[in-house]
């Protein structure tokens, strides 16, 4: 099956030297206060899409279980070390264009920095809505491309892309900001209904974050964040979502190997055998090794 382009972080140092030695404390800490006033108390089955190396994980600690997915095997290592042993983590190696669940599992799923690297985003957040539950939560982050910075470079003739179009801008390959009306029309399409809206990275500034300690700034931030239920300028814009569609949903399930399907025919009965998962449909084989069930290749 032919899919998009994927990012792949395989092999990266991207938690420490972007998140720990990048002087990102602030937006880190921004975003812990927007999920926080987005994200559900509790729930039975979180999906985290594209998960890293777990950097948001310990914020969703009222799911029974969580699902951190990504494409990178080393990020999930990474967040397997951080985050230690326990079954209430379930680690994944997929592509979000071939989601390797069964439909209306989850009852809450977050992706936070990662749409900007999707290609064809309408066709990543739809394998999203099919594996979410009827009014599953959704909370979506995204990088704006109606950020104050681009309008007034693109008014000043510093930037010839258009900021108030519609449409995507790949400002670095595989790097796309988006327009916040083109998000919410995505999601209307999807049968999610737009519950709240927070603007993050208010004072992403190099000045800004060298003077004021990071504690500050984020509080700052937050007292700022409801304005995006009226207007989307900042950098990165957080959005939560209900799943109002008829989406089929299935039982909560007690088992890990019952939350997949195989991504090549979609069958949904694979069989656990040492080392790896097996589809009886299409005789797919995807491996499982040191905790992570891996469905980017089936093996040979």
């Amino acid at each position: 099956m032919t899919t998009p382009p994927v990012c792949n972080y395989e092999g990266s140092d991207y938690q420490r030297s972007f998140w720990e030695q990048g002087g990102r404390e602030y937006e880190d800490r921004a975003e812990a206060i927007a999920l926080k006033r987005m994200l559900p108390a509790s729930g039975k089955l979180m999906l985290e899409l594209g998960a890293g190396a777990g950097r948001n994980t310990p914020r969703y600690s009222g799911f029974e279980r969580i699902v951190l997915l990504d494409y990178s095997t080393t990020q999930l290592i990474q967040a397997q070390e951080k985050l230690g042993s326990s079954d209430q983590y379930i680690y994944v190696a997929a592509d979000i264009y071939r989601l390797p669940f069964r439909d209306g599992q989850f009852d809450a799923a977050t992706m936070i920095r990662a749409l900007h690297h999707m290609a064809d985003a309408p066709k990543a957040l739809r394998q999203i809505q099919k594996v979410l539950r009827p009014n599953a939560i959704f909370i979506l982050e995204f990088a704006n491309k109606l950020n104050l910075k681009s309008i007034l470079r693109y008014l000043l003739g510093r930037q010839k892309w258009n900021p108030f179009t519609l449409e995507p801008v790949e400002f670095v390959k595989l790097n796309f900001d988006f327009h916040p009306r083109a998000i919410r029309n995505w999601l209307g399409e999807l049968g999610f209904s737009i519950e709240k809206t927070l603007t993050v990275s208010h004072f992403r500034l190099g000045l800004l974050k060298r003077i004021v300690p990071a504690r500050l700034l984020a509080a700052l931030d937050g007292f700022f964040q409801p304005s995006g239920k009226y207007w989307q300028f900042t950098p990165s814009v957080f959005v939560k979502a209900k799943n109002k569609s008829d989406s089929r949903a299935e039982s909560a399930s007690l088992s890990v190997v019952d939350l997949f399907k195989c991504p090549d025919c979609e069958g949904e009965k694979l069989e656990q055998n040492s080392g790896h998962l097996h589809c009886p449909i299409c005789e797919s084989n995807w491996s499982v090794e040191n905790g992570i069930y891996d469905f980017r290749e089936r093996m040979k």
